[in-house]
C-alpha cells in the first residue's frame, strides 16, 4: 500500500495598495521631446446631498371669517381665508383644532348660543369639503359672550361675528 501525503501551506492575505495614476506631460523642443511622469493625485468626490428645504411652519393664526347678521352662511370674502387655513392645516393631517363661533349681542342669548355654534359647523363643513379630516376638528358656540369689540356699533357687532379656529396642542 502506497502513501500519499498531502501538504498544504497558508498564507496571510496579500494587501494590494493601489498606486495613483500617472499623468503624462509631453513637452516638445525643437530638438528632441521630453516626456515627463507627474503623479496624479486623485481625491475622491464627496458625495453630493441635498437636504430638502426645511416646510414652512404651519401659520395657525385663523381670524376674520366673518358672517352677515342673523346668518351661518360664509360672507364670499371668507372663501379665500378658509382655503389659505385648508391649506395650513394640510400641512399636519394630524393637527388638531377647535372651530370657535361667536355672534352679536342682538337676539336672545339662547339663539346666539344656537347660531354661533352653526357658524362653527358651517366652518367646519367647509374645511371638511376641502380634505380636512372631521375628526380632527370640534366645534364649540360661545353666543355672544366673547366679544372682540363693543356692541355699542354696528361696526363692532359686525366684528363680533365670527368664527376663530384654535390649534389644539
Amino acid at each position: 500500500m502506497g502513501m500519499i501525503a498531502v501538504f498544504s501551506q497558508s498564507c496571510k492575505p496579500k494587501q494590494v495598495v493601489l498606486q495613483p495614476a500617472a499623468e503624462v506631460v509631453e513637452r516638445e523642443t525643437p530638438d528632441e521631446r521630453i516626456v515627463t511622469e507627474t503623479p496624479k493625485t486623485e481625491i475622491p468626490e464627496a458625495p453630493t446631498r441635498r437636504d430638502p428645504a426645511p416646510a414652512e411652519p404651519p401659520n395657525y393664526n385663523f381670524k376674520n371669517i366673518q358672517f352677515e347678521f342673523d346668518s351661518s352662511v360664509l360672507k364670499t370674502s371668507s372663501y379665500a381665508v378658509l382655503d389659505q387655513i385648508a391649506r395650513e392645516m394640510l400641512k399636519d393631517p394630524n393637527a388638531r383644532f377647535i372651530i370657535n363661533g361667536h355672534a352679536s349681542v342682538e337676539g336672545t342669548a339662547e339663539y346666539n348660543m344656537e347660531l354661533s355654534v352653526d357658524r362653527a359647523n358651517a366652518v367646519k363643513l367647509y374645511l371638511v369639503n376641502s380634505g380636512i379630516s372631521g375628526n380632527n376638528l370640534t366645534v364649540k358656540g360661545y353666543g355672544a359672550t366673547r366679544p372682540t369689540a363693543s356692541n355699542d356699533t354696528e361696526s363692532g357687532r359686525a366684528l363680533n361675528r365670527r368664527v376663530e379656529i384654535e390649534h389644539i396642542d
